[in-house]
């Protein structure tokens, strides 16, 4: 695309903010991001699949759309429907802004994650406050001057990670359904697909984190980037290799975890949805988009 085009596109997204400044809590809409088989049974009325170009290329599968407690959401398979799509490879780029473009105010996802703390146990889920990216491979911006890119560059402040507000009905979420819930945490992302060495958790515990992923980022950063509120439900499957006196987990012991206690994932995002929808986020999602706008530039500004 044109230079002036991606003008076009920096001036559209201030526009949105003024429209988005005029609606009420009527204009929430949820993207729900997260693993294979997350929809099921998950209670989405008035369900229609829908494809959705972005200047990234195509979304990791279709977005289902519909309604959850009333509340307008769409679900996306991070990893596709099959999981076929390694960590590395998921178009992180490609998922948000399909989200954006669907309208959606808040991102709730999941992500499963390993622990590397003794007080964070294997079913427990964790809502975290900030995290760690030592990925190397992954686009982590939207603004990076490629044709179809917006214009200009975004250098975007990462506190606070997530979104508060969001993280704050999780967790109340969590405990109304008497879950064991962590209100606070540190992810570090790895590249993956391997998991990580004795020496590498080691240095990874030394350096503050308390869990594992390997698809929080650069997601986190981009839903940021994008002026949308988000904020992550991890649920732990096991405990890293530096915990000496339980076996390894092996990836099929991981998934079956993850589905032997999906069904609780869901509970909470449902009566979090519900929550959400019945609050008023006109000033938070204007402050989402006014922070992107006001550490946007290009050269326009510098002349």
């Amino acid at each position: 695309m044109e230079q002036n085009k991606g003008n076009e596109k920096a001036e559209g997204e201030q526009n949105d903010v003024g429209e988005k400044a005029a609606g009420d809590s009527e204009d929430v809409k949820i993207g729900i991001i997260g693993e294979c088989g997350l929809d099921t049974p998950v209670v989405l009325t008035n369900r229609q699949e829908c494809a959705v170009c972005t200047p990234f290329g195509k979304p990791s599968d279709i977005i289902i759309e519909g309604k959850i407690e009333n509340c307008n959401c769409a679900l996306l398979s991070r990893n596709g429907r099959l999981h076929d799509i390694m960590p590395t490879n998921v178009n992180y780029r490609a998922n948000i802004w399909a989200m954006r473009k669907l309208g959606c105010t808040h991102i709730l996802v999941t992500h499963t994650v390993s622990s590397l703390r003794e007080s964070i146990q294997s079913g427990d889920i964790v809502v975290p406050h900030d995290f760690i990216d030592n990925t190397t491979k992954r686009c982590q911006t939207f603004y990076d001057g490629a044709v179809g890119s917006p214009f200009g560059v975004c250098h975007l402040p990462m506190y606070p990670a997530f979104c508060d507000r969001t993280r704050l009905h999780l967790i109340n979420a969590a405990r109304e359904l008497n879950l064991p819930v962590h209100s606070r945490g540190t992810v570090l992302t790895i590249e993956g697909p391997r998991y990580s060495t004795v020496a590498e958790n080691s240095l990874y515990r030394n350096w503050g984190a308390d869990l594992l992923s390997m698809t929080l980022c650069p997601e986190a950063v981009l839903a940021k980037e994008a002026g949308i509120l988000y904020a992550s439900l991890s649920f732990v499957t096991n405990k890293e290799c530096w915990c000496t006196n339980q076996p390894i987990a092996t990836t099929h012991e991981i998934i079956y975890t993850f589905k032997k206690q999906v069904e609780k994932v869901q509970q909470v995002l449902v009566k979090t949805i519900q929550s959400i929808s019945k609050e008023d986020w006109t000033e938070d999602i204007l402050k989402a988009k006014i922070l992107v706008c006001s550490n946007f530039s290009n050269r326009n500004e510098l002349t």
